[in-house]
């Protein structure tokens, strides 16, 4: 499989159908090709397991796959609708991750962020107001008043287009795309946040 997948971005074909829905994707935290230490079945009866991090709501799952389904870690699989070689998707919590799929996730985080930067520097560019006293900017680690009015004001004045021109354009905006890491991280950690702009609730 490649490292990106295979993404389905079909579109019409001009007679007015509606556009299909993208693929919802994940990237593979950690495999279990011998299937979950606590199944007690028969090695012959359990199949390969993963477990991955959804790369457009961040949400984890653990992924049943099929034996020799030639998926690894770092892998791109499509889990909505799944890829051809996973057999069942399930939704699960950071407690429901192995230690090793735990460990590497802020990589993962990482890497969807490097992979996807116009996305999330347009988080800069269009993040509104949540109440009138909170603004989807001070949800991020170390951003209060005077830096978010820095980026309102900037942005004011054409869209920010990479993590470097932030940085070089806004005052006091030093790291742009590692607040991102630490406060998406947190969004997947914690459960009971009041506010999420990026991670999805585990269900």
């Amino acid at each position: 499989m490649s490292e990106h997948g295979s993404r389905r971005d079909e579109t019409g074909d001009g007679d007015g159908e509606t556009e299909p829905e993208a693929s919802v994707t994940a990237v593979v935290l950690d495999l279990l090709p011998n299937g979950r230490p606590d199944d007690d079945r028969p090695a012959y009866k359990k199949s390969p397991v993963a477990y991955a991090l959804g790369e457009a709501e961040f949400g984890l799952y653990e992924l049943t796959l099929e034996d020799e389904s030639g998926i690894g870690i770092g892998d791109t699989v499509d889990v909505d609708p799944p890829d051809e070689h996973v057999q069942s998707v399930r939704s699960v919590g950071m407690e429901g991750l192995t230690s090793a799929a735990r460990s590497e996730l802020e990589y993962a985080v990482d890497d969807i962020i490097d992979r996807n930067e116009r996305r999330f520097v347009d988080f800069y560019n269009d993040a509104q107001a949540i109440t009138t006293r909170l603004h989807a900017l001070n949800l991020l680690p170390g951003i209060g008043k005077k830096l978010r009015n820095n980026v309102l004001d900037e942005r004011k004045r054409g869209p920010f287009e990479s993590f470097e021109e932030l940085g070089e354009r806004v005052s006091g905006l030093h790291r742009p795309r590692e607040v991102l890491v630490e406060r998406i991280m947190e969004e997947i950690r914690e459960e009971d946040l009041k506010y999420r702009i990026f991670a999805r609730r585990s269900e």
